[in-house]
């Protein structure tokens, strides 16, 4: 049986799981002060690729928890990565923020955000800049057969008045009009678990997963093959356990009742 006292490397969902929108859950700095006291670590994975690393460090730092690039990992490391390790697209449309736009051509990737003869790949983030003209672009591309991949499968975003459509709703209109489903590269791929683990030096043993989506953050971590916490606090409910098809380690309200029960059994 999974013992949640020997966890030290927690991995962190960010939108539904430590705060929702500007809103920081209560149980969010208690929960990270009680993971550095015990020598642990964490890293926040977001599939979200509307937003650069820094601009993630600043929205924290308003919430009063300092951080730094090393503590995230975000499905646009994981998009880049994956980019790079294998032959070079001529040229990619970046249907995405501008700063996903960056973070692409920051790394060396060749992109556009203009319908252009040389374009083979098709590259589509959760966009909050998104124009009927994207969408127009993307299903002429995807029509002339261009490659088509997706930074994450997330079907809404969380607010503090609901939800929006996320990356993979967008698809999913994509794939009304054109009859392409994009390869998805983000949670629930193990790509980002397997860097943090690379990263940090943790054993598999010792980490968690930690996410508010059975669909994206618990599947990650059963597909990497770690322990999983589903936490209650943003998209899922207990009733998605039913027909989910993925199963968490633990199920928790909140991260902080997950902070009582880690310190329980450490």
């Amino acid at each position: 049986m999974a013992d949640l006292g020997e966890k030290r490397l927690f991995l962190l969902d960010m939108d539904g799981t430590i705060y929702i929108d500007e809103d920081l859950f209560p149980g969010t700095i208690p929960f990270l002060d009680a993971v550095r006291a015990a020598g642990g670590r964490y890293l926040f994975l977001t599939n979200n690729s509307s937003r650069s690393v820094d601009a993630y460090i600043a929205k924290l730092a308003r919430m009063g928890i300092h951080s730094g690039r090393e503590d995230f990992l975000t499905s646009v490391d994981a998009l880049i990565a994956d980019l790079q390790g294998r032959p070079a697209y001529r040229k990619c449309y970046a249907f995405g923020t501008r700063t996903f736009r960056e973070q692409l051509s920051e790394a060396g990737i060749p992109v556009t955000d203009r319908l252009e003869e040389d374009v083979d790949c098709l590259l589509v983030g959760f966009d909050t800049e998104l124009t009927f003209q994207k969408l127009e672009d993307a299903c002429i591309l995807l029509n002339r057969g261009v490659d088509y991949i997706a930074a994450n499968p997330d079907w809404v975003c969380p607010t503090w008045y609901g939800s929006v459509p996320d990356c993979g709703s967008v698809c999913e209109m994509l794939f009304r009009a054109t009859g392409r489903r994009p390869r998805f590269i983000g949670k629930p791929e193990p790509a980002m678990i397997y860097l943090a683990l690379e990263r940090t030096g943790f054993a598999a043993r010792q980490a968690v997963m930690v996410g508010d989506r059975l669909y994206t953050d618990i599947a990650s971590g059963v597909n990497a093959g770690i322990d999983t916490v589903f936490v209650l606090s943003g998209e899922g409910t207990r009733g998605d356990l039913a027909s989910g098809g993925v199963e968490p380690t633990w199920i928790f309200d909140d991260i902080d009742a997950l902070r009582a029960a880690w310190r329980m059994g450490d």
